[in-house]
């Protein structure tokens, strides 16, 4: 189904915590993926602790704007524009700014079949 931009609801939560994002389709019934860009909070005004996130969904993430550290199952990563991943939702992970710019990351969250 179209997602006009328009419609879209802006960004969801709060930079001071580390992250907003904003999802780009309605969820279906009938596919298991929910896309979403994750803006990542530049360091200087991100408050969050290192503390993780899981789910139980699978995700894939491509890197559209700026650099993070990817935090994986114990194991920080970097990566930069144009870098992609595809993880297990249910290790923990968490996207950490590298620096005072912010970072926008394409999310694609997958129901495990």
């Amino acid at each position: 189904m179209l997602q006009k931009y328009s419609n879209r609801q802006s960004k969801i939560g709060d930079d001071n915590m580390g992250y907003s994002y904003e999802l780009l389709a309605n969820r279906s019934k009938y596919s298991g993926i929910e896309p979403t860009i994750v803006h990542v909070t530049p360091k200087h005004i991100n408050q969050r602790q290192e503390k993780t996130y899981t789910h139980s969904q699978d995700e894939f993430i491509y890197i559209i704007e700026g650099t993070i550290h990817l935090l994986y199952d114990g194991k920080k990563h970097l990566m930069v524009k144009g870098d992609s991943a595809y993880f297990q939702g249910s290790k923990p992970h968490l996207f950490i700014p590298v620096n005072d710019e912010k970072a926008q990351v394409l999310a694609f969250f997958i129901d495990r079949v």
